[in-house]
């Protein structure tokens, strides 16, 4: 369970610690992403030499391959990927309403085609419960549906109520694991509130805000993190769920924020680009092609310890494995040691200072933002 162990006096952030099955999570704190058992090009002795307490796997992507059966042979996703530590899965509902070929909704759940081989296949709440706890996971999300930016109330509060439905059911069905409630209402403020003090008076374990970074500007963002977290317990772990950039983050944990997860890391790495802390640097610029600095001069990341800039460049444009893996290792460290400072800094009290100085100093890449909502 969620213990909060100190507030900063400049914002709303939290200093806390969440206890689960596998271990403990200092928070605030980002969890790599590992949709498909796997954070892509890292292994999992390397995420625990980084610090990473805690990953993600997703209910819909393993449902479809390797399937369930698959799972319960191989005793559940912590053997079957070798992480021994705390493992969240979302529920599959983004998945099913985003890369569904084909799909219906009913009030029991979500009748659709795979996106690999457009099968037919069913996902609802009760499918996405057990299929979390086939998987053993730690967090389990609630099965929702996540609105599309932009859309009409009358569409948000039908879907929202439909949720609430959903995640009544989900919280009758038994899982090993924790249970997460998740908000939704889209860009509507007292659709938030409706649907964060429903959650509440049904109870769960944590509380996640969802539907956001699905195309909406950062205002709008940011705007329902604000509309919700006033009404989500002190005394329960708040999840921003699929974002964001470095200053998001932050800004994140300054609205009272405890985790979040996010593929930009991982993504922008196989496409050369590092993470720090001014904003992103693109390694395959010809610039690059003598410099003998690391990625980030003071970054204690295996990549900057040991390589240049010209190296990585090299490996990049040579279609090398090993460049784009280095660069995901420092950007995973990049986004990690972005928690632990800020952990940090709330402890010392220092918070306000640090949150002025990093978002101000640091410059984003418009295609940042690109992939936020991926998976």
């Amino acid at each position: 369970m969620f213990t909060l162990l100190k507030t900063d006096d400049s914002s709303k952030a939290r200093r806390g610690r969440l206890v689960t099955r596998h271990g403990v999570i200092e928070t605030p704190i980002f969890m790599p992403v590992g949709t498909q058992a796997t954070v892509k090009a890292v292994s999992p002795i390397e995420l625990r030499e980084l610090e990473a307490q805690i990953i993600l796997g997703n209910t819909y992507h393993l449902f479809v391959r390797p399937g369930m059966e698959v799972m319960k042979k191989l005793g559940g996703l912590h053997k079957f990927m070798a992480w021994d530590g705390p493992i969240l899965t979302d529920s599959g509902g983004f998945q099913v309403f985003s890369l569904a070929k084909l799909r219906k909704i009913t009030p029991e759940g979500v009748h659709f085609q795979n996106h690999l081989d457009g099968s037919p296949m069913f996902l609802g709440p009760r499918e996405a419960m057990e299929i979390q706890a086939t998987l053993g996971s730690d967090i389990c999300m609630l099965f929702d549906e996540c609105p599309p930016y932009p859309c009409e109330r009358d569409y948000a509060a039908k879907s929202l109520a439909l949720t609430l439905k959903w995640a009544r059911m989900c919280k009758e069905i038994e899982t090993p694991g924790l249970k997460f409630g998740i908000v939704q209402g889209s860009s509507f403020a007292d659709l938030r509130r409706e649907s964060a003090e429903a959650l509440v008076q049904i109870g769960f374990d944590g509380y996640a805000i969802g539907g956001v970074s699905v195309g909406e500007p950062e205002p709008e963002m940011m705007k329902a993190v604000e509309s919700a977290e006033p009404f989500l317990p002190a005394t329960s772990a708040r999840y921003a769920m699929g974002l964001g950039t470095p200053p998001q983050l932050v800004e994140m944990v300054a609205r009272g924020v405890d985790m979040f997860d996010c593929v930009l890391p991982t993504r922008i790495a196989r496409n050369g680009t590092a993470f720090t802390e001014t904003g992103t640097r693109n390694l395959k610029n010809a610039e690059f092609a003598m410099d003998e600095r690391p990625v980030e001069e003071g970054c204690e990341c295996y990549c900057c310890r040991n390589f240049s800039r010209a190296y990585l460049r090299h490996l990049v444009k040579a279609n090398e494995i090993l460049g784009l893996r280095l660069i995901s290792l420092h950007n995973l460290h990049f986004y990690l040691n972005l928690m632990k400072r800020i952990r940090g800094h709330i402890e010392a009290g220092t918070f306000g200072a640090f949150r002025k100085s990093f978002v101000a100093d640091y410059v984003p890449w418009k295609a940042e933002g690109d992939a936020i909502g991926d998976i």
